[in-house]
């Protein structure tokens, strides 16, 4: 199982997530809105309102999952972070339901 992390503009936050759910690439997203990003980005310095999506998927899905991401995102260079999980000291039924949706 793997968390992934990815800020997306405030107002196609849901529609990403809900792409990725209804397409079987996630078994959940959870969206954090409110984020503030300050970044540096073609040498001037940003600071843009984000909401950061929580994404749960299996590891076998998140090559699929990275893709339908760069593809759904409008940011030339997207943030996806793949972050692993410790299945063994997580709550198991949760990680089987992760496993069996994506």
């Amino acid at each position: 199982m793997r968390i992934v992390i990815c800020n997306t503009p405030p107002d196609i936050a849901a529609t990403i997530a809900n792409s990725l759910v209804k397409e079987g690439l996630a078994a959940c997203v959870n969206i954090k809105a409110g984020i503030r990003s300050i970044y540096a980005w073609d040498g001037e310095l940003c600071d843009d309102e984000e909401s950061t999506l929580i994404i749960k998927v299996s590891a076998n899905g998140v090559d699929a999952l990275r893709r339908r991401i760069v593809q759904l995102h409008p940011f030339e260079v997207p943030e996806i972070l793949v972050l692993g999980v410790d299945t063994k000291a997580s709550h198991q039924p949760y990680v089987d339901w992760v496993r069996s949706l994506t």
